[in-house]
């Protein structure tokens, strides 16, 4: 049996007819299981760069047909993250609203026209299947847990009118125990709090990095009356106090620096969420005696959290998958059909997220990067783990691009920027030239499976931390020699690497540590702060040409920068990412001076827009896909006095990918 699962939402991306915001319908995904077994899935945002998306799903449900090699019509069900009754409703109030929805009478109507709008087939009413929004978390985790009993914990923001699920699971069977309500919130009671630090929806895994600076206490009396503890394992917030903050500090905002009360007030916030968390967790753990414990929802991503859990002693197993949030619930929604479907179908582990999108080789991996042979050199190497090895231990960084990429928001060794986790320099390095993010932001280290024990305060004798969802103390032993990945609590969010299930990673890892005696490196994610994590190995070269990265390294192929400039910037052809669009407008400062300027705006949730020369306006607008930067400013007459200025933003556009340049040959 063969099943998409679906996460997002309905808009294409250079609409919004459905106007909906960036916290609904967000971090789009399809995934494909056949007989139980992932066959391809991956989110949408890797594919149109849109972090977090919102649009709809149809570049990953083309991937993923075409991975699993098979038609829309061959599918035998498509399984929706939403209760059809939800769905219903949500259409009625759209209706409402939207004169051209009224020929679409139900859920399953919407999701018929929307595979005929996007791939042009009809399928039939029956071929949906509806799973409720929590119960899709629940599964995620259930299904990749491998557990055949367990408790499942889901917490999020919303979904299905509900925020927060505690199941108690036996072979397939979801019985819900608790369920609270949207008003009750975790997610949207941390989010509340984030404000205060300058922070916004999709941030909140920001403050557990900064959490650890802080102190608690501070704000103690404060977060007092922000919950109440109730029996049978219940709390009920109180959101509505949130505001008395004002009363402490006012809201961080921009480029503000971090004080120490932005600091006390994320600690306290972050003990606040662990102890609600643990008071329904000590309740429902007593009340069935269940010994694993298996966590999603976007809360679920708390990393420090699950932390804590693990290391209470609660349970005897605990489970937390990489893609924890809402695009999860595409893989959740399609096992939890299959198993609804066949019910026979094994209850095993799922060991890996490697899903997503397979590295070029060969020929064809060599003709698309020779593409950028004016700005790097490109060696094919048949040493490779011994040359990064090397290069590491150098202290250089290095963007890493191998086999099919992660699915979710985690890279996990296949779309990695990776280095030694013994140079404590790399923290403010990394940080600031390559990822342009703030400094107080940690590393997490991969380590070699077999010598997890040796370095980090596991319990018991688990070794399997595949997802990066954990955050676990570093040994007191080692925590001077790991002052990249150490954090300033002493802790680090861990991932093992397994040679059976990523050997290109763990014979790299293995040669660095057949030379340093250190079984880890360390790894973030392939991207800079203005995109998602790199899936191509054109976005790969992109980011590494526009960050401070030392060195590139896709496939068997090694690349290295040449100085390059302004000239080789000038052969580069400019176009608008799909999102976007240009924008000129009037300004008045009174009735005699008026001014026109010029934007480029994003059409996603909320527009965004970015002020840019009306030289560079000109240029863009004349942009065909083929011209070059060179003979586009030629023909917008751009004088050579502006010449140096305009390539300059040009640069710094593309660095923060509000334009996207493309290589016009091999050179």
């Amino acid at each position: 049996m063969i099943i998409l699962g679906l996460a997002g939402g309905f808009d294409r991306l250079y609409e919004s007819f459905f106007d909906f915001g960036a916290d609904l319908l967000h971090d789009a995904a399809a995934v494909i299981v056949r007989d139980g077994e992932v066959v391809a899935g991956i989110e949408e945002e890797r594919l149109n760069r849109i972090k977090h998306t919102n649009k709809i799903w149809h570049s990953a449900v083309r991937f993923c047909l075409q991975q699993a090699d098979i038609r829309l019509e061959e599918l035998d069900l498509i399984a929706v993250y939403v209760s059809e009754a939800f769905l219903d409703e949500s259409l009625k109030q759209l209706r409402l609203v939207k004169a051209d929805m009224a020929a679409v009478e139900d859920g399953r109507a919407m999701y018929q026209y929307l595979f005929r709008r996007e791939f042009g087939v009809d399928l039939p009413r029956e071929k949906f299947s509806f799973v409720n929004h929590h119960l899709a978390h629940a599964a995620t985790a259930y299904y990749m847990s491998g557990f055949e009993q367990s408790l499942v914990l889901t917490i999020d923001g919303s979904g299905d009118n509900v925020s927060t699920t505690v199941v108690d699971v036996l072979a397939n069977t979801f019985n819900t125990l608790m369920t609270k309500p949207v008003h009750e919130s975790l997610g949207f009671f941390y989010l509340d709090v984030i404000r205060f630090l300058g922070y916004r929806i999709f941030d909140e895994y920001k403050v557990m990095g900064l959490a650890p600076y802080g102190d608690a206490n501070r704000f103690a009396d404060q977060f007092s009356g922000f919950y109440t503890l109730l029996p049978n394992g219940d709390y009920t917030l109180h959101r509505e106090k949130i505001v008395g903050l004002y009363e402490a500090l006012m809201p961080r905002h921009g480029d503000q620096p971090f004080e120490q009360i932005h600091k006390d007030l994320a600690a306290a916030l972050q003990q606040a969420l662990e102890t609600i968390v643990m008071h329904m967790l000590s309740h429902f753990q007593q009340t069935t005696g269940h010994k694993r414990l298996a966590l999603a929802g976007g809360v679920g991503q708390n990393s420090s959290m699950n932390g804590k859990i693990m290391q209470s002693g609660l349970f005897e197993k605990v489970f937390a998958p990489s893609f924890a949030a809402d695009s999860g619930c595409a893989f959740g929604a399609a096992m939890y059909a299959a198993h609804c479907s066949l019910p026979e179908l094994p209850f095993k582990r799922v060991p890996h997220a490697y899903w997503g999108t397979p590295t070029l080789a060969g020929d064809d991996l060599y003709r698309t990067l020779a593409k950028w042979q004016a700005f790097a050199t490109i060696e094919k190497m048949t040493d490779r783990a011994d040359r990064v090895s090397d290069l590491m231990i150098a202290g250089k960084v290095v963007g890493w691009v191998q086999g099919r990429s992660e699915f979710g928001p985690r890279a996990l060794g296949n779309r990695s920027i990776i280095a030694d986790p013994r140079l404590g320099s790399h923290k403010e390095t990394i940080n600031a030239m390559i990822k342009m993010r703030e400094s107080y932001r940690p590393f997490a280290p991969s380590v070699l499976e077999e010598y997890v024990g040796d370095f980090f305060d596991v319990p018991g004798d688990e070794r399997d931390f595949p997802f990066m969802a954990f955050v676990l103390p570093v040994k007191s032993a080692h925590r001077d020699t790991l002052a990249a990945i150490t954090h300033v609590d002493g802790s680090a969010r861990l991932q093992t690497v397994s040679k059976v299930h990523n050997p290109e990673y763990w014979e790299l890892i293995d040669a660095f540590r057949q030379k340093t005696g250190i079984a880890m490196v360390l790894n973030t994610s392939f991207n800079n702060h203005a995109e998602p994590i790199v899936d191509s190995a054109d976005d790969a070269m992109v980011c590494y040409l526009t960050s401070g990265l030392d060195y590139l390294v896709v496939g068997d192929c090694l690349l290295t920068k040449k100085a390059w400039g302004e000239t080789e910037l000038k052969s580069l052809i400019p176009s608008l990412p799909k999102a976007a669009r240009l924008i000129q407008e009037d300004c008045y400062r009174d009735n005699q001076h008026r001014s026109l300027q010029s934007y480029i705006e994003w059409n996603y949730g909320g527009s965004s827009r970015r002020l840019i020369p009306n030289d560079l306006y000109r240029v863009l607008q004349a942009a065909d896909g083929k011209m070059p930067l060179q003979t586009l400013m030629a023909r917008a007459g751009v004088g050579s006095d502006n010449e140096a200025a305009l390539y300059e933003a040009f640069q710094e556009l593309w660095s923060s990918r509000y334009i996207v340049l493309t290589p016009s040959a091999v050179g």
